[in-house]
């Protein structure tokens, strides 16, 4: 983890990590907009990968329009994109029965994914704030009885200006305990649905990215296991005893995305 001031000389696109790194909640991290500024005039690009499946990317793109950064669609690229793609790749025609919000529905439904509570032949899990234990109940009784069962992401807490909220890897582990079952699979980062998905946005290689976060088992492992270079920033989840107590070192640390500018 030393700091090697020419690791970034070869990053042509910064994929960056939302909550906890380019703000906290509705509170912009100091800096955050004076790094973009940065990686712009360098001639570099950066494209946001968010996890929370909680909102769709026109929400983020109006959340960060109202933080002062303008950006389109295309910037943002979130785990309910990534997998809506993969369902129609591998469940093409499939009905979901969806445990998450509107957003995500949404999200599905414009990708050509039919969401059907009546009748699914699948279920998909993300991170629903509008969660009831009807929906729990009901989502349990299908993965129990064996449908294809997805998850968009597996991080265990959302950060906000106050502390954590519970994130969809709570939610996998009550229905792990009551149905014995795991995800058939995960999209999100760390995983290779959501780099995939990356890839193909950015239209570079792994080793011309570098994924910047703050959760050493998604965004730095993302990095590590996809051969990109492996920033962490110190301004959401990760401590630093948590950075002692790992196995996963990232390639590089800040304390926040503004502490790269003079490297770049």
């Amino acid at each position: 983890m030393s700091l090697n001031e020419h690791a970034l000389d070869r990053v042509r696109c910064f994929l960056l990590d939302m909550d906890g790194t380019f703000y906290l909640g509705g509170e912009l991290i100091p800096g955050s907009l004076a790094f973009i500024d940065r990686v712009r005039a360098t001639g570099r690009d950066f494209l946001f990968l968010t996890n929370n499946s909680s909102h769709n990317a026109q929400f983020y793109v109006e959340k960060l329009g109202r933080m002062g950064l303008a950006v389109d669609r295309s910037r943002v690229l979130t785990s309910g994109e990534a997998a809506a793609a993969i369902l129609n790749e591998r469940y093409p025609g499939k009905r979901v029965f969806l445990l998450g919000n509107e957003f995500l529905a949404e999200e599905l439904r414009e990708a050509g994914v039919a969401v059907d509570r009546e009748h699914p032949d699948m279920v998909v899990v993300g991170f629903d704030t509008t969660l009831t234990y009807d929906k729990l109940w009901a989502a349990c009784d299908l993965v129990r009885a064996g449908l294809p069962y997805v998850a968009t992401h597996p991080d265990f807490n959302c950060p906000t200006e106050t502390g954590f909220m519970p994130d969809i890897g709570a939610i996998m582990a009550f229905i792990e305990a009551s149905t014995g079952r795991r995800p058939d699979l995960v999209v999100g980062k760390p995983n290779t649905g959501i780099v995939d998905a990356a890839l193909r946005r950015t239209g570079l290689r792994a080793e011309e990215l570098a994924m910047v976060g703050d959760r050493l088992y998604t965004d730095i492992e993302t990095g590590l296991r996809s051969g990109m270079l492996s920033i962490l920033v110190m301004s959401g989840e990760t401590t630093e005893a948590m950075l002692a107590a790992s196995d996963t070192v990232p390639d590089l640390k800040f304390d926040r995305l503004s502490d790269m500018i003079p490297l770049l």
